[in-house]
């Protein structure tokens, strides 16, 4: 019984020893990612708007090759306006 106690223990260490390194393998990163932001800001807003924008102008060159949107330009704006109303209807289901 006592064997099984001090197997027990000795698991019990081990976990809480893994779970401190955890946390401070996390902390660690998270600073390298918050000082990499702070020393290169620029960098980071020109990445996330390049992102951004390229997002933006792909899906505009996807629409201008489907016949029935260049046909009818007015079937994108009510696509988008019943997109924004299912996701917005179901946000406010789930929240």
């Amino acid at each position: 019984m006592d064997s099984t106690n001090n197997k027990t223990r000795k698991v019990e260490d081990d976990i809480r020893r893994l779970e401190q390194l955890g946390g401070a393998i996390k902390g660690r990163a998270t600073n390298l990612r918050d000082s990499s932001f702070a020393r290169f800001p620029i960098m980071f807003v020109m990445l996330s708007t390049f992102g951004l924008v390229s997002t933006f102008y792909g899906f505009e060159k996807v629409l201008d090759r489907i016949p029935v949107f260049i046909e009818h330009p007015i079937y994108i704006l009510f696509t988008g306006i019943i997109i924004l109303t299912i996701t917005g209807t179901l946000y406010k289901k789930l929240n």
